[in-house]
C-alpha cells in the first residue's frame, strides 16, 4: 500500500467505480423481470418503451463507469511500478559487492523488468476485477434473496462444488506460478551470461553444447508453463458445467413451481437465469484472475524480498571532509567473503600522504581485497582502516568514493560516448575539461582521430576500442574526477608496448603528488614505489622499498623479482 498512497484518489475512484458497476449489472436483469410479469405477459405495451429506454441509459452508464475503470486501474497500475521499478533500481545499485557476487545479473533483471511487470497485472486484471466481481456477486445474491430466497437455495447449492474446486485451483496454480517464475529468471540469467561470454563461447567452439544447455532450460520453462495450461484445462469445464446444471435446476424448480401455480413467475424465472451467469460468471472469472493475481504475488514476493535485503552498505558517517591528504592506515584488519574462510587475516600497514604503495603477491592473496575495503565495496570483519586519521566507517560513503580513484584491470564501458563515458553525466565537468586532460595525458589525438572526436560511441563495453585505449579512456575518467586518492589494479598488464608505454605515462602524471596504492605483477612497473608489500594468503610476509627487498636473503619478492628476470631475457 506504500506505494498507492500517491494515487489514493484513483484508488478511491476505481473502487467507487466498481460499485457502481455492481449495482448497474443488477438492475438490467431486475428491469427484464418487471418487463416480462408486468407488460408481455399483460400484454400492457404502454409502458414498456420507456422501460427499454431506461434500460438503454444503465447500459450507457454501464459503459462509461467500464470504461472509467479499466482505464484507472491501468493507469493506477503503471503508475505503482514505475515507482517501485525506481525503488529497486534504486536499492541494487546501493547493494554491497557480495551481494552481487551471490546473485546472477539475469535474475535481477528479471526482477527489475520482468516481474515489475507482472505486478502490474494485479491493478489491470487482478486486485480490481476481483473486488468488482466480488462487489458484483454480492449485490446479486442480495437481490435474489429478496425477490426469492427458494430460488437462491437452488443457486447456491452449486457453490460447495465450484468453491471447492476453485480453492483447489487456486492452490495448484500458486505452486505452478511460482515454479514459471523461477524458471523465466533462470531462463534471463543463462541468456545474459551467454550473450555477455559470447566470446568464450566461440572460443571454445561451445555453441552446440550451449544451444543443448538452452534447450533443456526453454524446455523447463515450457514445462512449467504448461502445468498452469494443465491446471485451467481442468477447472475452467468444471465451472461451465456447475453452470449448465444450476441452469437447469432453476429452469426445472421455477418451472415446475410456476406450473403447480406458486409464486415463481415466468419473469422472476427469467431474472434468476440471467443473474446465475452474472454470479456464475465472476466468479470463473475471479479463479481465472486468481491466476493473475498469485502470479503477481509470487513476483511481489520476489520483489520485496529484494527491497527488505539489508545487504547495503551502511552509510553512518557523518564527517565529510573537502580535501584528503591521503594517509592511509590498516591496523590488524580480517575480512573474509565466507565466513571462517578469511581472504585477509589480521594484517596491518601505513601509506603516508603522497606516497606510493605497491602491492604483489600471486594470485588470491588479498591485494585486490585490500582496495576494495577502502572504498568500501565490502565490509571488513575486524580492525581498523583510517584515512587521514578518521575511521572510514565514520566518513560519509559518497565522500570517500569521490576522493578514491579506481583503475582496474578489466575496464567498464557504458554503451555511449566517449565524453559521456569520461563525465559520467557530471555537470560540473565540461567538454572543454576532458580535452584539456587528454591533452595532459597525451591521448588528445587519439581522440580526436576516431569519428566524431568525444562525441564517438564506444559500443556495449567499449569492443569498439582496443584494451589499451579502454585503459586510457579509464585514466583520462579519473584525471578529471581529480580524487585525492589512486588505485591502480593491474591497470598495465594484457595491453600492447604502445600503450603500455603511454599509461606508464599518464600513471606518472596522475599519482603525482597523490598517495597510490598501485596492484602489479610486472615488478618492474613498481620499482620506485616509495613502499611495496608482498602478500601470500591474505598475510602480509614482507615490507619495504625495492632494494630493501632484494636484500632479504630468501626473501619471496627478490625471489619473484629474480624469475621475472629469467622471463624477459629468455623473450
Amino acid at each position: 500500500m506504500v506505494f498507492v498512497n500517491p494515487y489514493k484518489l484513483s484508488f478511491y475512484g476505481v473502487m467507487a467505480s466498481a460499485i457502481i458497476i455492481s449495482i448497474l449489472s443488477t438492475l438490467t436483469p431486475y428491469l427484464l423481470k418487471i418487463i416480462v410479469d408486468d407488460y408481455i405477459l399483460l400484454k400492457n405495451y404502454d409502458g414498456m418503451l420507456a422501460l427499454i429506454m431506461i434500460m438503454v441509459g444503465i447500459l450507457f452508464l454501464e459503459v462509461i463507469f467500464m470504461y472509467l475503470f479499466t482505464f484507472y486501474a491501468n493507469w493506477l497500475g503503471q503508475k505503482v511500478i514505475k515507482d517501485l521499478r525506481v525503488s529497486i533500481f534504486q536499492k541494487i545499485i546501493k547493494f554491497k559487492m557480495s551481494f552481487f557476487d551471490n546473485n546472477a545479473v539475469g535474475r535481477l533483471v528479471t526482477r527489475t523488468v520482468n516481474d515489475i511487470e507482472t505486478i502490474a497485472s494485479i491493478f489491470s486484471q487482478g486486485l480490481f476485477t476481483i473486488i468488482a466481481d466480488i462487489l458484483k456477486m454480492l449485490t446479486v445474491l442480495i437481490v435474489m434473496l429478496v425477490i426469492s430466497w427458494e430460488l437462491t437455495l437452488v443457486v447456491i447449492s452449486i457453490f460447495p462444488l465450484l468453491i471447492y474446486a476453485t480453492r483447489v485451483f487456486q492452490k495448484t496454480m500458486k505452486v505452478a506460478f511460482e515454479k514459471v517464475r523461477t524458471e523465466v529468471a533462470n531462463l534471463n540469467s543463462f541468456v545474459q551470461e551467454r550473450i555477455s561470454g559470447i566470446k568464450i563461447v566461440q572460443i571454445f567452439s561451445r555453441e552446440s553444447l550451449e544451444i543443448k544447455n538452452f534447450q533443456e532450460i526453454n524446455s523447463r520453462h515450457k514445462d512449467a508453463w504448461l502445468k498452469t495450461v494443465w491446471i485451467n484445462s481442468i477447472f475452467f469445464p468444471i465451472a461451465e458445467i456447475s453452470t449448465s446444471i444450476c441452469i437447469g435446476l432453476l429452469v426445472w424448480y421455477g418451472g415446475f413451481n410456476n406450473i403447480q401455480g406458486d409464486n415463481i413467475s415466468l419473469g422472476t424465472l427469467f431474472l434468476f437465469i440471467s443473474m446465475s451467469g452474472l454470479l456464475f460468471r465472476p466468479l470463473r472469472q475471479i479463479a481465472d484472475r486468481f491466476n493473475t493475481l498469485q502470479m503477481g504475488m509470487v513476483s511481489t514476493e520476489r520483489i520485496f524480498k529484494i527491497l527488505e535485503d539489508d545487504s547495503i552498505v551502511q552509510d553512518k558517517g557523518v564527517i565529510s571532509m573537502d580535501n584528503i591528504n591521503g594517509m592511509i592506515e590498516f591496523k590488524n584488519v580480517t575480512f573474509s567473503y565466507v565466513k571462517n574462510e578469511k581472504v585477509i587475516d589480521d594484517i596491518s600497514f601505513k601509506v603516508k600522504s603522497g606516497e606510493t604503495l605497491a602491492i604483489v603477491g600471486p594470485t588470491g592473496s588479498g591485494k585486490t581485497t585490500i582496495t576494495n575495503l577502502i572504498t568500501r565495496f565490502y565490509e571488513y570483519d575486524k580492525g581498523e582502516i583510517l584515512i587521514d586519521g578518521v575511521d572510514i566507517n565514520d566518513l560519509k560513503l559518497d565522500n570517500i568514493r569521490n576522493k578514491v580513484g579506481i583503475i582496474l584491470q578489466d575496464v567498464f564501458l557504458f554503451a555511449d560516448t566517449i565524453f559521456n563515458n569520461i563525465a559520467l553525466y557530471n555537470d560540473q565537468i565540461s567538454l572543454k575539461d576532458v580535452q584539456s586532460a587528454a591533452k595532459k595525458l597525451e591521448i588528445h589525438e587519439f581522440i580526436s582521430s576516431l569519428p566524431n572526436g568525444y562525441n564517438f560511441n564506444v559500443s556495449e563495453r567499449g569492443v569498439t576500442l582496443s584494451s589499451g585505449q579502454r585503459q586510457l579512456i579509464a585514466f583520462l575518467r579519473v584525471l578529471v574526477n581529480n580524487p585525492d586518492i589512486l588505485i591502480l589494479d593491474e591497470a598495465t598488464s594484457s595491453i600492447d608496448s604502445y600503450s603500455e608505454d603511454l599509461i606508464k605515462n599518464a600513471t606518472k602524471k596522475i599519482t603525482k603528488g597523490k598517495t597510490s596504492i598501485i596492484i602489479a605483477h610486472r615488478l618492474s612497473t613498481i620499482e620506485s614505489a616509495d613502499k611495496i608489500i608482498y602478500m601470500e594468503n591474505g598475510v602480509i610476509l614482507e615490507q619495504g622499498n625495492h632494494k630493501e627487498l632484494l636484500k632479504i636473503e630468501d626473501g619471496k619478492y627478490k625471489k619473484l623479482h629474480k624469475e621475472q628476470l629469467l622471463i624477459e631475457e629468455l623473450i
